[in-house]
Parts: structure tokens; sequence; C-alpha cells
């Protein structure tokens, strides 16, 4: 055999085990997608201010300049409360919709968790609704929508008018009602009903949210809940936004539920009371041992909760095992504001200044 040929063959060997070398690298260096720790950015309390979300959603890497999806396979998580105190709500939740439209098609997702201010607006608990919240719903037709809803109620406002004041004229009654409802109103109303688009919408949204070993609730989670299968809880929770459950004994409301239950960060008094009301103990437990509970009940390693604001930033206790990332982010608080990014086992706040 000539010379060049054997050379020829040595030389291609060699090549051959030098790719299969570089690729039995590359495999063990760099872990392929299923192997990657899954990345999570969660993002608290909104309420009204649209300049607060941008800016956070794009500091987090998780939105364009321009509003959309970013943040490729990142699983992006809204603890609630985007409604009320602020006036952008609809701005708010119009981003999230599209963003939670966009992220599957690059291997992401947009989970927006339900909070108990949403709950209040779909029963009509208007308490904490702004003037901004209802002029974003006006158009040009709101005035004629205005006084039919008036001519449709009439008689039992004029009703209610003359048990409190017996001489009130008619057009007083009328003149008091419009001065009391502002334009929008009646758009907004309809919209949060439980069979309009944002009661259906946040009817939708899940109460608890278990992501791997993480979960993502509002309020937070207590040990009488905990005894009840997490899809059941969601679903118990579903069924009263559905029926627009207003009862004094409706889940929506209850200091215990995950809309609204502090105790595993906080003295809980309202919880305490409901515990006595139903003649029912409060569980033997530290609010470590309570979270331990909850956390095994579910087979999450921690939790992360909304609702309670810490002005300050982000606090992280119990070892890891509970994140409060509610930190004031909209102006009505004008607190820190921050996001929370998850990758695997590890936990990291983050905040960025607030745009003047």
């Amino acid at each position: 055999m000539p010379e060049g040929s054997i050379a020829a063959r040595l030389k291609r060997t060699i090549r051959v085990a030098v790719q299969a070398f570089a690729a039995f690298f590359l495999m063990i260096a760099s872990p392929s997608a299923a192997q990657r720790p899954q990345r999570i950015i969660a993002v608290g309390d909104l309420h009204g201010d649209l300049q607060a979300w941008l800016t956070i959603a794009k500091a987090s890497g998780v939105m364009t300049a321009d509003g959309h999806w970013s943040g490729g396979k990142t699983t992006l998580v809204q603890l609630g409360d985007v409604a009320d105190r602020g006036p952008d709500t609809l701005a708010i939740i119009r981003s999230l919709q599209l963003l939670q439209s966009e992220a599957p098609r690059t291997g992401g997702n947009v989970v927006v968790v339900l909070g108990n201010h949403e709950a209040m607006n779909l029963v009509g608990d208007d308490r904490y609704t702004t003037p901004g919240e209802y002029a974003a719903f006006a158009d040009n037709r709101s005035p004629a929508r205005r006084e039919r809803v008036y001519l449709a109620n009439r008689k039992q406002l004029e009703a209610a008018a003359h048990a409190a004041k017996p001489k009130a004229l008619p057009s007083q009654v009328r003149e008091q009602w419009l001065a009391q409802t502002p334009l929008g109103w009646v758009e907004h109303r309809l919209a949060w009903s439980p069979v309009g688009e944002l009661g259906k919408w946040a009817t939708r949204n899940p109460a608890i949210a278990r992501i791997g070993t993480t979960l993502f609730v509002h309020g937070g989670i207590s040990a009488e809940y905990a005894a009840q299968p997490l899809d059941a809880v969601n679903k118990r929770i579903a069924t009263a936004m559905n029926a627009g459950d207003d009862s004094p004994t409706s889940v929506l409301s209850d200091p215990l539920g995950p809309l609204w239950y502090r105790g595993l960060v906080m003295a809980d008094p309202e919880a305490q009371a409901a515990r006595a009301a139903r003649n029912q103990p409060a569980p033997a437990l530290t609010q470590d041992q309570e979270l331990d509970a909850v956390l095994a009940a579910y087979g999450a390693q921690r939790m992360v909760v909304g609702h309670t604001p810490n002005l300050k930033g982000i606090v992280i206790t119990g070892n890891g095992r509970l994140a409060r990332i509610d930190t004031g982010n909209s102006r009505y608080y004008n607190g820190v504001l921050s996001w929370l990014e998850i990758i695997g086992d590890r936990m990291i706040p983050h905040t960025v200044p607030r745009s003047p």
C-alpha cells in the first residue's frame, strides 16, 4: 500500500476520533434543555400601576420595549392584585393577556394567580376601585348606557332615597345617582361580572399554582385548606367565582382561604376570629411548623406569596422555604420595585429604580 494512502487513512482516523471526543465533551459540558434548571420570574401585587409593571417586566427580561414576550422558555408568575388602588388595571391586564398568548410560542408560560382584589371586583366590591379604572372603560356610548341603567332601576332608587329623605324629588334622586356613578362604571361592572370578559379571565386564574417544587399563592395557605387537595381548592374557588358568591361564608372572602390568609407571615387576627366563629381551634403550630405542614401536604419545597406588603423589598424566610414578594410596587404604596427570580433551587431577589 502506498505510503501516502496510509498517511491519509491515519489522518482521517485521528480526525474522526477528535470529532467524537469533542462531541462527547460538549455533551457533558453543556446540559440539554431538559437538564437546565427552569427559570421562573415572580412578580407581586401591581395595583393599577402600569409604569411599575412595564419597568419590572422589561428589567426582568420577559418583555420587549414594545410590550411583547421576550422571556423565551421562562415561566412568568404574577401573584394577583392587579386591580384597584391605581388607574391602570385594564392596561396591565391587557399586557398580561398578550404575554399569555405569546409566551407558549417560545416554550414559555405566563401564570396569573388570583388575588383577593380580583375576586372583590367580580362580586361588585368596589371600595378600592379608582376613578381612572372606571374611565378606562368609558366610550361615547357610556352616557346612554348609564341612563338606561338608571331608568331600569329608578323605582328602587327613588324608594331607597325616600326612606332616608321623604321629600326628595325624582330629579334630585337622579342627579345624586349620576354624580355617584361615573362614566365607565356600567361597563366596568359588566366586564368584571362572572359572565363578563374580565370576570371569566379572573376565574380561569388559579388560586394556588404549583410549578416544579414551588407553590405560588396570593395570600397564603392555612393548615385548614392544606387538608384539601390543591385541585379541590382551586375548583372550589372557581365555582364561587362562577357563581359570584358574595355570601358571608364565601370562600372568596374567607380569612383562612388562599386569597386572604396572612398567618404564615404575621399574626393574623382575622384568621383567628374566623376560627373562633366556627368553634375551630387554631392548629397547635408555630408559623414554621404550619409552613412545613402545608409544603409537605402539597409536595413542595417552598412557597411564594404576595398580599402582605413589605415596602423595603422581598423577604425570604424559613431557610428559603417562604418568599414574600409584595413590596408595594404600585405608586399607591410607593415601595421598592421588585421581582423574584427562581432558577432551580436558588431564589434571587431583584430590584429596579422607579421611573420618575
